[in-house]
């Protein structure tokens, strides 16, 4: 059997927040016949020879669904693919949707890791924002995770918010290290077109940290982190040991994954392909032609070892040249000396042993060492 990691992604929020554009919408009346399309999509698995390393549910907000819903797309699930003995099940939670109800249901469909979006823990910050639920609302539904028996909880931290400081950032870091998550992300803002934020950007109304106080920021979670015991092992993310996110892990170590609902992508045999993304769209082509696939498309060599290279660079550990010539079939130092050189002249990145990685510096300037590698 193949092994994958299957993302299942839930589309739908109670309100969308000003700085998201996931493919995501406020159409609660559509739940219903999502929810049959999905297991109708999950359904064609029974048909594949693949096994379930992981399992993650994402959004939108998963746990906008109720808990009969929950408990049914993991039933539906279990009965068509089997899954590796002690898989990692992941699925997102956002404050305000969370109950103990929700949380009994989860832990009964075997879910065994919960990712919770809190981004800030000033309440001024959430309302900007534009989150449906204050930090205490969080502290009570982490609390509820823990007395249910979740030990394995994620919480997702963005900095560089509007009208943020470096003070707001180190007391949220403070306040969530209180509470002892299992893993923590921290991830820089961006203003993506299309959302909230980027209209007011335009507008010239949308008051953002300097760009020195964001870098500060980012340089607070590392020292904080790693100072509590939190092993920083991803660009954005920081676990205790044995706690890393395995299905994350799997994008970035380029290993195969498959997605299923609306607009999921999926990586199997050298394909990219992604579902179409717009939910109506994706209920009809489910319900009329048994498959939700918009597009699909074969990666070349080169692709595939670019994209190995800026995945695999985003883990603190880095490349390893033996995997690649094990992959590829052969040296990475034939395709990338180039590359190497210009980025160790720059210090950007360093070699050690078969490890090409990310130096200190190169974490500041990522996006160029990846563009380096482009084909």
């Amino acid at each position: 059997m193949k092994p994958i990691g299957l993302y299942i992604h839930i589309p739908f929020c109670v309100k969308k927040c000003n700085y998201c554009d996931f493919n995501s919408f406020t159409k609660p009346e559509l739940i219903s016949s999502y929810i049959s399309a999905l297991k109708k999509e999950i359904e064609t698995l029974k048909d594949k020879d693949y096994i379930a390393q992981t399992i993650f549910v994402g959004g939108g907000t998963p746990t906008i669904l109720s808990p009969e819903e929950l408990e049914d797309v993991f039933h539906t699930v279990y009965k068509n693919i089997p899954v590796s003995d002690n898989a990692e099940i992941t699925i997102e939670a956002n404050p305000g949707t969370l109950t103990e109800e929700k949380l009994l249901a989860l832990k009964y469909a075997k879910v065994n890791r919960l990712s919770i979006g809190l981004q800030a823990s000033q309440d001024r910050l959430l309302k900007i924002i534009g989150r449906i639920h204050t930090f205490k609302d969080f502290k009570i539904n982490f609390e509820a995770a823990r007395r249910i028996g979740f030990d394995n909880i994620n919480i997702d931290l963005i900095f560089g918010l509007p009208t943020q400081s470096v003070n707001d950032f180190r007391e949220t870091l403070q306040q969530v290290l209180e509470l002892n998550p299992e893993h923590i992300s921290c991830y820089s803002l961006s203003i993506e077109e299309g959302t909230v934020f980027y209209r007011l950007l335009q507008e010239e109304k949308l008051k953002l940290p300097l760009e020195d106080e964001e870098r500060q920021m980012y340089y607070e979670a590392i020292k904080i982190l790693n100072q509590s015991g939190y092993e920083h092992y991803e660009i954005s993310n920081f676990a205790v040991p044995k706690r890393q996110s395995e299905h994350n892990k799997i994008y970035w170590s380029y290993k195969e994954y498959l997605g299923l609902g609306a607009g999921a992508h999926s990586f199997i045999e050298n394909q990219r392909f992604y579902n179409y993304p717009l939910i109506e769209d994706y209920i009809y082509s489910m319900k009329n032609l048994s498959s939700a696939v918009a597009e699909r498309e074969d990666i070349s060599i080169r692709e595939q070892q670019a994209e190995f290279c800026f995945l695999g660079l985003r883990l603190l550990e880095g490349i390893d040249k033996k995997v690649f010539k094990q992959r590829f079939g052969t040296e990475f130092m034939q395709v990338y000396k180039n590359a190497v050189e210009n980025m160790k002249k720059e210090a950007l990145i360093e070699e050690k042993g078969d490890k090409v990685r990310l130096t200190k510096k190169g974490l500041d300037f990522a996006n160029i060492v990846f563009a380096e590698f482009l084909p």
